[in-house]
């Protein structure tokens, strides 16, 4: 069992949870992840590893409400515990002083990106930030993200906060200004990350993104993470997260990612209707939690 020491919502929706997983702690690097399983009978999911500490033996994850398993994950609070958290998982981050970085984080992407981005600047990189939600609302990390980076670009889709616009906005006004730009990475929506690789590749400028495929055990063996790199099969899990953007099949990966859809609706319009008749969120899963 790993115990939640902390738990505060950062948006609508989007949770942090300061987690006691010592072990991990002292292991995680920038662009690793958790898989993480609440109840027995629960699904096993892949979550964003935001920081961690070990000193203190702690791991920060930031969670989003999408389906039943995260809808069920943020309704715990400090105090609660989480049955299984296995990790690190992935390849960490390529970090090394490679000059201009522009990091793009998108929705709760920023969540991700920012471990690499603090580790990019501390490489001796000058950082470009830009990041991007639906509303001001949803604009999460921006200290922690301005304090790691030498300009921080904010975009909302609505305008409700500093500017109406997307993230693909701001990096082609980087790329118009004549702005020397040596890497970019991407983390967010695969409809984001994808439109940032387009405009990158004409231009010739390496582009990393960080995918979230629908993923089991995290170690390459049930193959539901796969994706097509250059054409080859790869697995997101020991292979990834992160890739060459300018290599990565993006139609196959939006194909694979809806594959469950339907059930994943159906689950959580369950789950939502268990929850509406007053029922406690452990007595909407089978055996609880």
């Amino acid at each position: 069992m790993f115990k939640i020491l902390e738990a505060k919502f950062l948006a609508p929706g989007i949770k942090r949870f300061v987690l006691e997983a010592p072990r991990i702690a002292r292991k995680q690097k920038p662009g690793q992840f958790v898989i993480l399983r609440i109840y027995e009978e629960g699904e096993r999911i892949p979550v964003t590893i935001e920081n961690s500490d070990p000193e203190r033996g702690t791991l920060n994850i930031v969670v989003q409400s999408i389906g039943k398993t995260t809808h069920l994950l943020n309704s715990l609070n400090a105090g609660d515990s989480i049955l299984d958290v296995v990790g690190p998982l992935g390849k960490p981050s390529e970090i090394e002083k490679f000059g201009t970085v522009v990091v793009v984080g998108g929705g709760v992407g920023t969540a991700m990106a920012y471990p690499t981005a603090a580790a990019l600047k501390r490489a001796g990189n000058r950082v470009i930030s830009i990041v991007g939600a639906r509303n001001k609302e949803l604009v999460i990390l921006e200290r922690e993200m301005r304090e790691v980076s030498d300009e921080l670009l904010i975009t909302t889709d609505d305008g409700s906060y500093v500017e109406k616009g997307f993230v693909t906005d701001k990096l082609r006004q980087l790329m118009q200004n004549g702005t020397k730009i040596d890497l970019v990475l991407a983390v967010g929506p695969i409809v984001m990350m994808k439109a940032v690789s387009e405009m990158t590749r004409k231009d010739g400028i390496r582009t990393m993104v960080s995918l979230n495929p629908i993923m089991i055990d995290g170690t390459g063996m049930c193959g539901g993470c796969r994706v097509l790199i250059d054409g080859k099969s790869e697995f997101a899990c020991v292979d990834g997260p992160e890739f060459d953007a300018h290599k990565v099949n993006f139609e196959v990966l939006v194909q694979r990612n809806s594959m469950y859809r339907d059930a994943e609706q159906k689950s959580l319009t369950d789950f939502k209707e268990c929850q509406h008749a007053a029922q406690p969120a452990e007595a909407c899963v089978p055996g609880g939690r």
